[in-house]
């Protein structure tokens, strides 16, 4: 799931995010789309969307929110909490700080701007997040 640590990358930050989409996508179906809907607080045009295998634009709150439906998952806000810590693990396994970071983003985002969402002070996207996630992976030994 998203949330864990990752040590390694795939080609790409769009073959992570449709890896994310993909197994999102799972828990909705398994839940079903009014339910998890319902549950979440999430359109369902959005819900919808993952299911058709696009990438809609989400929050990592809303990624988190979704993760959350499965069974085995934990809730949301732990979901989110750890997605981030281990963004900030992953830098320290990759020797990255914020500008060596910024450098390797395919996005643009400025130094301050990553710490700030990596530690939960300003809202992240989850495109943000998974471009982050990947420049992290693809740095570490």
């Amino acid at each position: 799931m998203f949330y864990e640590q990752r040590l390694d990358a795939p080609s790409s930050p769009e073959a992570l995010r449709e890896e994310y989409d993909e197994e999102l996508a799972s828990i909705v179906s398994s839940v079903g789309l009014e339910p998890s809907s319902a549950e979440t607080g999430i359109d369902q045009d959005v819900l919808a969307a993952l299911l058709d295998g696009e990438s809609p634009s989400i929050s990592l709150e809303s990624a988190s929110a979704i993760a959350a439906l499965a069974s085995d998952q934990p809730d949301a806000e732990t979901i989110e909490t750890e997605a981030c810590e281990h963004l900030l693990l992953g830098m320290t396994t990759a020797v990255l700080d914020v500008e060596a970071l910024a450098v390797e983003l395919q996005i643009d985002l400025d130094p301050t701007e990553i710490q700030q969402k990596i530690e939960r002070r300003a809202p992240m996207t989850f495109d943000e997040f998974v471009h982050i996630q990947y420049a992290i992976a693809a740095q570490s030994p």
